[in-house]
């Protein structure tokens, strides 16, 4: 929703001073220098960093610790997978209502109990004595690992003027980006010498830690706001964002015949209920007690930066899952190798956050959104050609330049997306933001999965050796995916700087 730029004497300090120390007189706090921030608010930044990228990191570990895990139980592939797919549909149901809970409880409740479910979580894992815990345990850990990126990404709009914003949200672009890069290297070093539980057991003091320095030192840096909780919205965003992750999921297993639920039943159920959750947070707008309020897709600037975010997620989480397919089983990596292999992008990806948010801070989006884009177009037309007599440099090559130009692409969108919204909508933009994340990760996956499994039964049915098979169904997934890349580099053309209001107070758009 639209409207023009406003200015206060001050805002932010009447806001957000009361970060790491006791509440200050307003009249006695002197207005930050626009140049730097205050030692309280990048201690604050930099405790949800650091935690958010613990939480994340563990995310990633499960892809090499799961053939241990279902070793040492005894369960099936097909009963293993919960372990992610319990993940997934956690995150996807508790994201949508971090808004409400961000608003509702602040800035230091929700840290507690974001960090506080998340450490119950790996140390229950840690000590599991059955498949079943184990499940639950990852539940418990979704649960904080939910709340954790929209919290940190509401608490940067909220404390970082909007002419650096670019700076800051490049080291979120970091965590988001090195952690799960990180997380298959450190699971696969850590698992041959001391097992599958010390991947939940390096994770744990850290996070303990994060959790004792945050009950110490961190404040709420907004005000809070007494909403009552709809329990029905709460239902239908469950049903409706579950059962789309659950459809996804399962729609790339379908196409082997492996699911016990054809996925549109799921599918169904999830757009029904989410066609119900959208009427009844519209309802409920009008008191200003929705779980997740709408009207962020009223900005133009909000919608369009959306939307560029989550064809590029779809296509880097559509990558995850192939790439290392093809380099164990058609190029014959082994996994602590094919791990090695996508490190340097990962962490490519990962560093040039910040340099690329000081020349977004410089530029804007369009000049860096647009040739990122574009190059990940190139190197999924690269790894469309993939072949198993395909030497591992070219693959790296092309990973790194995907890397690379996903690196020019998140920051840049994080940083308009949420700059086009009111400050009032900034928990609930960042709620949308994390939802959306997941839904396309989800169908990402599923795009890709469902391409290479179809194409390459179909080969396989015409003779052709398993090797040039999945070849050639990851050769239809990369270049559908390059496909996607191009739509996204025209979509980015439209992409507009946020106007920065005068003074530190954050864009009003």
């Amino acid at each position: 929703m639209d409207s023009a730029p406003r200015t206060t004497e001050a805002p932010v300090d009447k806001r957000l001073t009361d970060v790491v120390t006791p509440a200050t007189p307003v009249e006695t706090v002197v207005a930050p220098a626009p140049d730097r921030l205050p030692r309280a608010h990048f201690t604050a930044i930099a405790l949800l960093l650091a935690s958010t990228f613990v939480v994340i990191l563990n995310e990633t570990t499960m892809s090499v610790a799961l053939p241990p895990i279902m070793e040492d139980f005894h369960v099936t592939a097909a009963t293993g997978q919960w372990l992610t797919t319990a993940f997934m549909l956690t995150m996807a149901v508790t994201i949508p209502a971090t808004g409400f809970l961000l608003q509702r409880f602040g800035t230091r409740v929700s840290f507690l109990l974001a960090m506080s479910l998340f450490s119950a979580g790996t140390l229950l894992a840690i000590l599991a004595p059955v498949f079943g815990v184990l499940v639950a345990a990852r539940v418990v850990q979704a649960l904080g690992t939910a709340i954790m990126l929209p919290l940190l990404m509401t608490t940067v709009m909220n404390l970082v003027p909007p002419q650096h914003r670019g700076k800051i949200m490049g080291n979120v672009s970091l965590v988001i980006s090195a952690a799960p890069a990180l997380g298959p290297t450190l699971s696969g070093a850590v698992l041959e010498p001391l097992g599958w539980r010390a991947v939940f057991g390096v994770v744990l003091p850290i996070a303990v830690a994060a959790l004792v320095v945050g009950a110490v030192l961190l404040r709420d840096v907004s005000e809070r706001v007494h909403k009552r909780l709809d329990a029905l919205s709460l239902v239908l965003a469950a049903l409706g964002f579950g059962g789309l992750v659950y459809g996804l999921t399962s729609l790339g297993e379908a196409v082997g015949g492996h699911v016990p639920v054809p996925p549109a039943v799921p599918l169904v159920v999830g757009v029904v209920m989410l066609v119900l959750f959208a009427w009844r947070q519209l309802r409920l707008q009008r008191s200003d007690d929705a779980v997740l309020d709408l009207r962020v897709f009223a900005s133009r600037g909000f919608s369009t930066g959306l939307g560029v975010l989550a064809i590029s997620m779809l296509a880097m989480f559509g990558s995850f899952i192939v790439l290392p397919l093809v380099l164990q089983r058609a190029l014959g990596l082994e996994p602590l190798a094919t791990g090695l292999l996508v490190l340097p992008g990962g962490l490519a990806m990962g560093l040039l956050g910040p340099v690329v948010g000081n020349l977004y801070d410089r530029v804007g989006p369009r000049p860096l959104v647009v040739p990122g884009a574009a190059m990940v177009a190139v190197a999924f037309a690269g790894m469309a050609t993939i072949r198993p007599s395909t030497d591992w440099p070219f693959v790296l090559a092309a990973h790194v330049l995907m890397s690379l130009g996903l690196a020019l692409v998140f920051t840049p969108l994080f940083t308009t997306t949420l700059g086009s919204l009111m400050p009032r909508l900034y928990s609930h933009g960042s709620a949308a933001v994390g939802t959306v994340q997941q839904l396309a990760g989800a169908a990402g996956t599923a795009m890709f999965v469902a391409l290479l499994t179809a194409r390459s039964v179909s080969l396989a049915e015409d003779g052709a050796h398993p090797a040039e098979a999945l070849t050639g169904g990851a050769s239809l997934a990369f270049t559908v995916g390059a496909l996607v890349m191009a739509a996204a580099t025209l979509l980015a053309f439209t992409l507009r700087r946020p106007p920065i209001p005068e003074g530190e107070g954050p864009a009003s758009h």
